[in-house]
């Protein structure tokens, strides 16, 4: 098969969906991977990596459109990228279709066969591809949040893990999955008090055994939510509904009643966020303020640390990317419960029943 791995056009997205290793284990099988000239470079990965993998490198964007038919990325599909796809192309990177229906009709009209690193499901329910880059924003959205506490960067001026003599600050983490547990072992590493909240109790017992007294578990029902919002310097936004838009659970009215100078990391952003007041940012411009809480919603926080993220990520893709490439995506879709579960779209049809409840579109079973 003829793969294009393409550099990433997003803002401030350094990443790059295959690294020359995976590359080359590609190549080795008999395929054929065109990279684009740059695409590793904020990787720490140069152009020579990948030639002496075995790949050939392309700086004409055009070209690569033209030999692909699978196109390996990291981030989804921007505007500006739309024309050069051609009908039936293989699209396998993250999609978050359920936050943009642009990108989602786009996809539909052009027959693209996308399989998205995001909605990819084991029979245990995990999901493999989301699970590396979950870890790192989690890790990742304490460490931006606890710098925009400081006074610089327009937070309140506090020290989350205080020093002897002050009180810490209180870190409230909303969602226990990935992000939640790899936030909270990060918060609880700064010293800082930690508060849990999710709707599971069986994954808040796991935090009490995990953590005992450094982290508070608390039932997610709107009063406690709310009540911890009101005392809480940092708050972590870590919902997470698989391949649906996130629930909106920080509304508009609980900003008045939270602490003047107070930080909300909405990691949930990328499916549309999981406060009310969010919007995507960059990292060149992370935050803004509505109501005198300063909002970080960077959409690819793992972006910032593309030396640990694609290493991370290529080694979760790989073996699935070779399966699509080896047998086609239908093939694999066929012979893999859990590649299938990664099918957004295919044949001009709409294929995860929670994008299709995001926009109100209509959609069909894999085996209808």
């Amino acid at each position: 098969m003829n793969i294009s791995v393409l550099k990433e056009i997003k803002e401030d997205e350094y990443r790059v969906g295959m690294t020359p290793g995976s590359a080359g284990e590609y190549i080795r099988l008999g395929h054929r991977v065109l990279v684009e000239s740059g695409a590793g470079v904020g990787s720490g990965f140069s152009d020579a990596a990948y030639v002496e993998s075995g790949c050939q490198v392309e700086s004409q964007k055009e070209k690569l459109f033209d030999f692909a038919e699978m196109i390996v990325k990291v981030k989804e599909p921007l505007p500006a990228e739309y024309p050069s796809f051609r009908e039936g192309q293989i699209l396998f990177t993250y999609l978050h279709l359920a936050s943009s229906r642009g990108l989602t009709e786009f996809l539909l009209r052009k027959h693209i066969f996308s399989i998205a690193y995001e909605t990819i499901r084991e029979k245990d329910g995990s999901l493999p591809l989301l699970k590396p880059m979950s870890e790192i924003a989690g890790r990742l959205a304490v460490q931006e949040g606890a710098k925009c506490l400081e006074k610089p960067a327009g937070g309140k001026g506090l020290l989350l893990g205080g020093v002897p003599g002050v009180s810490k600050g209180l870190v409230a983490i909303v969602g226990g999955g990935v992000v939640g547990m790899n936030a909270a072992k990060m918060a609880v590493g700064l010293g800082a008090r930690v508060a849990v909240l999710d709707i599971s109790l069986e994954r808040l017992a796991y935090y009490d055994d995990l953590f005992g007294n450094s982290v508070q578990t608390l039932y997610a029902d709107p009063l406690t939510l709310g009540a911890t919002l009101r005392e809480a310097d940092l708050v972590i936004g870590a919902v997470l509904v698989p391949g649906g838009a996130a629930p909106k659970l920080i509304r508009r009215d609980h900003l008045p009643t939270m602490k003047k100078g107070s930080v909300l990391v909405d990691v949930a952003i990328d499916q549309g966020g999981c406060a009310e007041t969010s919007r995507p940012t960059s990292h060149s411009a992370p935050t803004y303020v509505v109501d005198e809480v300063l909002h970080y919603c960077v959409a690819n926080i793992p972006g910032a640390v593309p030396l640990t993220s694609t290493w991370a990520l290529s080694n979760v893709t790989h073996r699935y990317g070779l399966q699509i490439a080896g047998l086609g995506a239908e093939k694999a879709a066929q012979h893999s419960d859990a590649i299938r579960q990664g099918v957004n779209t295919c044949r001009g049809e709409l294929k995860i029943k929670a994008v299709a409840e995001a926009h109100g579109l209509p959609w069909t079973s894999w085996d209808n």
